[in-house]
Formats: structure tokens, sequence, C-alpha cells
């Protein structure tokens, strides 16, 4: 897997969720397990199934979670190059067709959320506009055809 970057914050929160699903999450799931396991015949209980095959997915999901954190490596802010579109980059973009003005931050894929204007690197925005300088034109293949942006700042 490659090394994925994220922000002090981000890493912090993903590694907050990676040790509520093993302890809190295990524990809850070991709980479920042992009342499915009280009802009764194991081979006619649906529940203990259930229960099984969800101790199977919270598993999955802390080793998805175990490799993505031991790959992940924090963003020096101090080293970021605010010439060019870079991760961690704020940039104020305007769409060429309409003149609508947005500005995203580019981050990590786990970390986007538009809600809060952040935008993953690996999007079609985010990729994009990687590289490009201010007053450069970006052309974004998205899903309803490409889109012209024309990067009007860049900041951290």
């Amino acid at each position: 897997m490659a090394v994925n970057y994220y922000t002090k914050e981000g890493l912090q929160r993903l590694k907050d969720e990676l040790n509520e699903l093993k302890t809190k999450g295990r524990a809850d799931m070991a709980k479920q397990i042992a009342e499915a396991r009280d009802k009764g015949d194991l081979s006619e209980n649906a529940e203990y199934d259930a229960a099984k095959d969800a101790q199977g997915l919270l598993e999955l999901k802390i080793s998805k979670l175990e490799e993505v954190v031991g790959n992940a490596r924090v963003i020096d802010e101090s080293n970021i190059d605010t010439s060019k579109v870079s991760i961690l980059s704020t940039v104020k973009i305007k769409n060429e067709k309409n003149g609508m003005e947005v500005t995203y931050q580019i981050v990590a894929e786990e970390e986007a959320d538009l809600k809060q204007g952040k935008i993953s690197v690996k999007s079609p925005i985010g990729k994009g506009l990687l590289g490009k300088k201010v007053g450069e034109k970006a052309l974004v293949k998205a899903p309803a055809g490409d889109i012209e942006f024309k990067v009007l700042d860049i900041t951290l």
C-alpha cells in the first residue's frame, strides 16, 4: 500500500477510530456473540451466524485501518510550496463556464469532507488541480463532462 499524507488532526482521528474499534467494538461484538450463543442450538441459530459475520467485518475494518495508519505520514506544513497546488493547499478556483468561484482544501482521501470544503487529492478536481500555479487553467474530467477551472489563489 502506498504512503498517504494526513494533517495531524486527520491522523489522530484515524487512530482514535482504530482504538475505539479495537476496544469498545470488539467488546460489544463478543457480548453479541455470547448472547446469541446462549439462545440454543448453534446449527440453527441465525442470530449467532449474523453476529459471527459482523465480527468478521469488524476485524476486516480493523485490519484495513491498521494498514492505513501504519502507512500514514503527517505533512509538515512548513515544507509546502504555495507556488503550486499540492496536498494541504487551499485553492480558490473559478469555473470558466459559469464564472462561479469556490475554495477547496486538497486533503487525503479519508479526510475529504465537501461540507467543510475539503476535497480528496484523488478526486477528479483534486487530480486536475495538482501542480497548477496561480493563473493556470485546469481541465477536469468530471462525470458530467469536462470542466475548465482557473486557479485564482493558493494558500495554506
